[in-house]
């Protein structure tokens, strides 16, 4: 066999080997109609048990208190806004004192982790520097301790820095445990971002906070989103820590603190509290819709590296 003929031979192979990898790859991905069918299935069977709860929920938010627990209540029949109305107007406690205090206290919950978060995280992501490794693992071992563990040295620690009954006191709690997860999830995302573009922000002069600031974080906004999610949703519906370290009077309350104002010793005024539930639920929904499309990349590149 000459060696042009060989070599006509093994292109057709070639070709041969590349034109069936296509229908190969297609038969793998193919699935009968029996195996959509049972997967769809599966997903809307699991989609309307997650949803039922906040649908009940919602239902309920319309029935007076005496009718809320019917087992087989009506969704249009004695249906009113009642519920609304009275927590807006005051009347089962200053609802509006309780959602000032809540949003307060989570968004320097938010400003303050995404801050150190993303400075730690740059740093342990950049630079080498005694304690890197040790710096990380206490990190981890945080996240290891339950939160009631941490309640009385917390506590104690307030107390003698003169910030326990304070917001800034609680912020600081919610701080210890959004920062390491939020710092985790940042130096993973920083390591995703290539290091050419410090070099060139230090060649243009910039120092290495500038380069920081003006370079690196505006790339990091699907990282920044993520944490400053998860950082808010720490402060927002948390209820042990914001009960012992919040003093008991009625306006210092955030708004999970205050539903238990609903569920009182001899009965539980379930049609006030869901309603109620109903409007703690609507900022995190809110928060949720402006940041839904940096999620999942936040997500996926945040845990590439680490």
């Amino acid at each position: 066999m000459t060696v042009e003929a060989a070599s006509v031979k093994s292109v057709k192979s070639v070709k041969s080997v590349e034109a069936v990898r296509p229908v190969r790859a297609r038969r793998r991905s193919e699935r009968s109609v029996g195996a959509s069918a049972g997967l769809h299935a599966a997903l809307v069977v699991a989609s309307l048990i997650a949803v039922f709860p906040v649908f009940w929920v919602l239902v309920t938010s319309f029935k007076p208190d005496a009718k809320a627990v019917e087992t087989t209540p009506k969704l249009l029949n004695d249906s009113t806004l009642g519920n609304y109305a009275r927590i807006l107007a005051g009347e089962k406690g200053d609802f509006l004192a309780w959602f000032g205090n809540s949003v307060l206290i989570a968004l320097m919950t938010t400003l303050l982790a995404v801050f150190l978060s993303a400075t730690t995280g740059y740093a342990v992501s950049r630079f080498r520097f005694p304690g890197k490794r040790s710096l990380m693992l206490s990190f981890l071992v945080v996240q290891m301790f339950p939160f009631a563990v941490l309640i009385v040295p917390l506590y104690n620690i307030l107390l003698a820095l003169g910030l326990q009954g304070t917001s800034l006191g609680l912020v600081l709690v919610y701080c210890t445990t959004a920062v390491p997860f939020c710092t985790y999830m940042l130096k993973g995302y920083f390591d995703t971002i290539p290091g050419d573009i410090d070099e060139a922000g230090r060649v243009d002069g910039l120092s290495p906070f500038g380069v920081f600031w003006r370079l690196v974080l505006p790339l990091a906004r699907p990282g920044l989103a993520v944490t400053a999610f998860y950082a808010f949703l720490t402060a927002w519906g948390e209820v042990a820590f914001a009960s012992a370290f919040l003093s008991a009077a009625d306006e210092s309350k955030t708004l999970a603190v205050g539903l238990q104002v609903f569920v009182q010793q001899n009965r539980t005024e379930w049609g006030h509290l869901a309603a109620a539930s109903i409007l703690v639920a609507i900022p995190a929904i809110a928060v949720f819709y402006l940041v839904q499309r940096f999620l999942v990349t936040g997500l996926s590149s945040g845990a590439v590296k680490g």
